[in-house]
């Protein structure tokens, strides 16, 4: 069972991961392309199109084509058009030379949902991976400062993690965002800024627990540094249970972005997100579902996969499961 924890979230994290690094390769259509937004809206999932190149520099996309004599003849939008071959540019002896696939179907402006649920999963991810390192440098440093650093500082810093720990998580990420307004290096930093004090305090709990050891008594006796003891010995033997919870951590924030983008706090259209694409959706939710229901299934699939990474990583590292 700790394998297969362990293995599915490395599997679904890593091909998420990997689909979206991949999105200049996988993605066929330009995420913020609009052709023809009258024929292209609210296309369901596989939907193919044929595109008509104009003279003129516009496009059509008809639902079909045939090839004549003089030009082209095409059904879009329920009514046949026929045009010359001097008008359209991509003309073939079979039809044209271009086609849009809508693989996930298409929104309201004909934008291609699977193009932007690729290069928006770009964009949740490493928010959600940035500010979870952000938080565990932030943790880290301020749960050492607090162990290490005597009775008084320890007092003023835990203090302030409970000030912090005092605020409802989800009103204070509201208010952050609503003040700043943030693009998406803000999003990263308003998401860290709201998330390091789990990390501090256990931190300051793993070292307290460490510090008297045997073994760093005499990393001591034989003469090491405060630093060189800290680096060498405290902070890799407290380091496993600090990185399991920034696994759980980067699921947390992966679906705090999402629910800032969803409601419009967070990074802002056009740019694509999870979040602010299934919110796209939420209008038409009843007769175009795809919109909302594939952005929300990938939130889903990726807290789930780092939920089950850090699930492993606990089970596989903690001794005490063995």
């Amino acid at each position: 069972m700790r394998s297969r924890s362990l293995l599915w979230g490395g599997v679904l994290a890593g091909l998420l991961a990997l689909v979206s690094a991949a999105a200049p390769w996988l993605a066929q259509n330009d995420p913020d392309e609009q052709l023809d937004p009258a024929a292209a809206s609210y296309r369901p999932p596989g939907t193919r199109l044929e595109a008509v190149r104009l003279a003129d520099g516009t496009w059509r996309l008809a639902d079909r084509i045939e090839r004549t004599p003089d030009g082209l003849r095409i059904e879009r939008l329920g009514r046949t058009e026929v045009l010359p071959a001097g008008r359209v540019l991509n003309l073939t002896p079979d039809g044209v030379a271009d086609h849009r696939f809508y693989l996930l179907g298409s929104d309201k402006f004909g934008r291609d949902l699977w193009a932007r649920m690729l290069w928006g999963g770009r964009i949740s991810l490493a928010a959600g991976l940035l500010a979870a390192v952000l938080s565990l440098v932030l943790g880290v440093a301020i749960g050492s400062a607090a162990a290490l650093g005597g009775r008084r500082i320890d007092t003023v810093l835990m203090r302030i993690v409970d000030a912090f720990l005092s605020l409802p998580y989800i009103p204070l990420l509201v208010t952050l965002s609503a003040l700043f307004r943030p693009d998406t290096v803000a999003l990263v930093f308003i998401l860290a800024a709201s998330a390091w004090m789990t990390i501090s305090r256990l931190v300051r709990a793993e070292l307290l627990s460490l510090k008297e050891r045997e073994f760093i008594l005499a990393a001591h006796a034989i003469g090491l540094g405060p630093f060189a003891v800290f680096w060498r010995h405290l902070l890799p033997n407290a380091f496993t249970p600090v990185l399991i919870q920034s696994m759980l951590l980067v699921g947390q924030l992966i679906l705090a972005e999402s629910g800032l983008s969803f409601l419009g706090m967070g990074v802002q259209p056009p740019t694509a997100t999870w979040g602010n694409l299934a919110a796209e959706g939420r209008e038409s939710i009843s007769w175009a579902w795809w919109l909302a229901t594939f952005p929300g299934a990938a939130i889903s699939i990726a807290v789930i996969a780092f939920n089950l990474l850090g699930d492993g990583l606990r089970d596989a590292l903690d001794p005490r499961t063995r």
